[in-house]
């Protein structure tokens, strides 16, 4: 059982029998009566994001969770591949549970897929992958920065950022995983 006074931001919870993360929260001391805790949650299986209040001192129930390392095997279809390290099972993962991470999923990274209830249900990656330019404009001409100093570019899983002048196609590239933005080129 996890407590509101307990509450910090990524904690997973159960919420009405659906695995949650919390977002952000706020305890909140009312005038008269007891403090009570208004909190945002994701629910980890949709993403559906929602609000809601506490009484300070009630109790959830711990998600059952596991976390298991796999390593991304390929895409066929609408299905992509995943195996167990340890077990060498397969599991098939389709595209929408996999949701913005399949933009930057390479053939034999290492993943986290999180099971609830002996079902998989998400996929963390890592924050930051090295991915290799596929397809970009030449670099700019001298005088070329009036927007901001950027181009697009196309990665080797489809994903497009947005990189420096100086990124030729077939430059290696660190991506933040999280906002999809060009951190620095890898040598």
């Amino acid at each position: 059982m996890i407590s509101t006074s307990d509450f910090r931001k990524g904690l997973k919870v159960e919420f009405k029998g659906e695995p949650c993360e919390i977002v952000e929260f706020q305890h909140v001391k009312m005038g008269r009566g007891g403090a009570i805790v208004r909190t945002k949650m994701r629910n980890i299986k949709t993403g559906a994001v929602l609000e809601e209040t506490f009484r300070s001192g009630e109790k959830l129930e711990t998600p059952g969770l596991e976390e298991k390392s796999m390593q991304y095997l390929y895409a066929q279809g609408d299905l992509c591949y995943f195996m167990d390290s340890e077990t060498y099972e397969q599991i098939p993962l389709t595209r929408e549970q996999l949701g913005e991470a399949i933009n930057f999923l390479k053939e034999n990274n290492t993943v986290k897929i999180l099971y609830h209830k002996g079902m998989p249900i998400s996929v963390e990656i890592p924050t930051f992958v090295e991915l290799k330019v596929a397809k970009t404009d030449p670099a700019g001409f001298k005088g070329d920065t009036a927007s901001g100093g950027g181009k697009p570019a196309t990665l080797e899983t489809g994903a497009v950022v947005r990189v420096p002048f100086h990124i030729n196609e077939g430059d290696t590239i660190r991506v933040d995983t999280r906002t999809s933005v060009y951190i620095e080129r890898v040598k």
